[in-house]
Formats: C-alpha cells, sequence, structure tokens
C-alpha cells in the first residue's frame, strides 16, 4: 500500500472513530424521557462532578454519566455546581440539568398561610407542607430567635401575631428559625416600615396595634367592615368598656365553638375580655394587611355593639337595648 493510500485509511478510521465518538457524545446529553414529572433531588456539598454525573444516572436523569462529566469539563460548568436541592426532570437535556445546578435555582415548596390562624395552627401548615418540623417550628418561634435581624419591636415570650399571612416559597434547606424570620420580616416590610411614623403616633405600642388587629382578624368577616370594628373595640378602649370580644375567649378556651355558652364567658383567663377590661396580652392571631390597617386606622362611631348576621356582615348599635333588639331580630326571636 502506497503512503498516501495509508494516510487516506488512518484519516478515514480517525474520522468514523471521531463521528462514533461524537454521536456517542451528542445521545449521551438527549433526554431520557420526551416527558416526564420533575422529582426534587438532593446535592450535598462536597459531591463533586463525578458524584453528580453518577448521582443523576442512577436517579434515571440523564442517559450517561462520563458524557455528563465530559460536557461539565468543555463548559466549564463543573467548578459551578452548586449544593442544594433541585427540581430536575428526565425530559430535560443534560445540559439543562447542568445549568440548573450551577445557577443555583433551587426547589422551593410553597405553603399558604392564610389570615387569622394562631401560632399551633401555623405550625400545622408548615408540617403539613414538609416544610419543618412542628415542635421545632414552634420552638424557633420566638422573639429572641429573631430579634437581631429584626428592625421593629418585638415582645418578650412569643411571636403569635407577628408572621405575616402570605403564601411563601421555602427552600429545602431552610431551617425553622429561617421559616420564622422570613414571615417576621414580611410583618416589618408590608406593615410596620411603610406605617411607621403612623404606628409612633397612634397612641398604641405596636404590639397593642397588632393585638387589636388580631382581634378584628377573627370578628371581621367583610373587610368594608374591619374599621367599624376596629372602631367599636377602640371605642369601648377609650371609656374604660370591656371588650367582651367572642374571639378572646375561644383563644382562652383553646378551640372553637360556634356559639359560646355563658360558662364559656367565665374561663380563667388574661385572653378574657368578658373578665378582663382593656386589650389582652397578646395577639390571639396571625392579622392580615386589611385588619392591621383597621386597627391603625379606626373608624370614628359611636357604636359600642356589634351582632353577626348570617350573611357574615353586622349588626352595629349604640345602646345595649339597640343591640338586645338586633339580636332578636337577628335570631328570630331567640
Amino acid at each position: 500500500m502506497k503512503r498516501w493510500q495509508l494516510v487516506s485509511v488512518v484519516v478515514t478510521a480517525l474520522g468514523v472513530a471521531a463521528g462514533l465518538t461524537w454521536g456517542w457524545y451528542q445521545r449521551g446529553l438527549q433526554p431520557v424521557a420526551e416527558t416526564g414529572d420533575e422529582i426534587v433531588v438532593h446535592v450535598a456539598t462536597g459531591s463533586g462532578a463525578v458524584g453528580i454525573a453518577e448521582q443523576l444516572q442512577s436517579g434515571g436523569l440523564i442517559r450517561n454519566a462520563r458524557a455528563f462529566r465530559i460536557m461539565l469539563g468543555l463548559t466549564g460548568l463543573g467548578a459551578r455546581l452548586k449544593a442544594g436541592h433541585y427540581a430536575l426532570s428526565p425530559a430535560m437535556t443534560a445540559q439543562e440539568i447542568a445549568d440548573r445546578i450551577a445557577s443555583g435555582d433551587v426547589a422551593t415548596r410553597r405553603v399558604t398561610i392564610p389570615e387569622g390562624l394562631r401560632l399551633e395552627q401555623i405550625a400545622d401548615r408548615i408540617a403539613e407542607a414538609d416544610v419543618a418540623d412542628r415542635e421545632d417550628f414552634l420552638e424557633a418561634a420566638v422573639p429572641r430567635t429573631v430579634a437581631e435581624e429584626i428592625e421593629m419591636p418585638l415582645p418578650d415570650d412569643s411571636l403569635e401575631g407577628y408572621l405575616f399571612p402570605e403564601t411563601y416559597d421555602f427552600r429545602y434547606d431552610d431551617g425553622p428559625r429561617a421559616i420564622v424570620l422570613r414571615m417576621v420580616r414580611e410583618m416589618q416590610r408590608r406593615f410596620f416600615e411603610p406605617n411607621r411614623e403612623e404606628v409612633e403616633a397612634r397612641g398604641l405600642s405596636l404590639h397593642e396595634i397588632i393585638t387589636l388587629a388580631s382581634l378584628v382578624e377573627r370578628e371581621a368577616k367583610v373587610d368594608d367592615e374591619r374599621a367599624l370594628i376596629a372602631g367599636v373595640l377602640q371605642h369601648r378602649l377609650d371609656i374604660g368598656m370591656k371588650l367582651q370580644c367572642d374571639a378572646t375567649v375561644q383563644y382562652a378556651l383553646g378551640k372553637h365553638r360556634q356559639r359560646l355558652l355563658f360558662d364559656d364567658l367565665e374561663v380563667a383567663s388574661p385572653y378574657n375580655t368578658y373578665r378582663h377590661k382593656g386589650l389582652p396580652p397578646g395577639p390571639i392571631a396571625s392579622p392580615g394587611l386589611p385588619s392591621l390597617m383597621a386597627a391603625l386606622r379606626p373608624r370614628k362611631t359611636d357604636a359600642l355593639f356589634y351582632v353577626a348576621r348570617p350573611d357574615g356582615t353586622h349588626a352595629f348599635s349604640r345602646s345595649y337595648e339597640e343591640h338586645r333588639q338586633a339580636i332578636r331580630e337577628i335570631r328570630g326571636g331567640q
């Protein structure tokens, strides 16, 4: 065989080998499946490119760990992979998976905290969403765990009422303290900071405003009535009249009753506003922004009483006799 023929054979063989290698490499980077649900993968600290590639292949997320490692080297992504929990799908290419892990775009768990929940009910929601252990969350939900990073006044003992109700996306590596801190910061960001001057001029402390707002939250069902209910409660405070707020008795009992009994109104608790004048010692629930603003800006009113109608609205009265008549009309003479 002449020299030029030998060279031609070698070049052809190398070309075929290169083509096969390139094809193998490209196939190794293709998605494992056309469709597939995302699954959360934990990339541990110190895993390294080799460990991550093997983890992804064994999890059915990439076709070929070796091709994945080559791609990481060629693109420079290997040095940028970050630890964390990532939502990945077998329908993603290896490049897309590597990009996500390198970006640090970690997976989150969503939990909705509605207005009006007590601290223990919030802990239940957090646990049900698998965001944190219930008892660990309650242990973290005290002022001393977040005080150094919060720039608004906090109470001494409990964060009841200070966890802002909202829909949150928490990272998998967020611990109970980080979760509590995020929720208190939201209260600071959404209510305290925008209204700081008004809060300081209100005549009540921030703790008292949040406490009043929690009563409004538990009593009001219609947004248009929140400021008026706050006004009724403020009117009673101003004249030294007991608040006689059913929601505080429910809190003192530790359970909800559709209709309170006379015996319930005698429960021995500083939160029982049928027995004690003034606001209770602290919030009885987490108020939303409308209730917070109602407590900050109560509507001036002569009314001292209100009773709920079946549709959730209230009848407001200036005297006890008017109040009794409203009750008879609403309850059909009962």
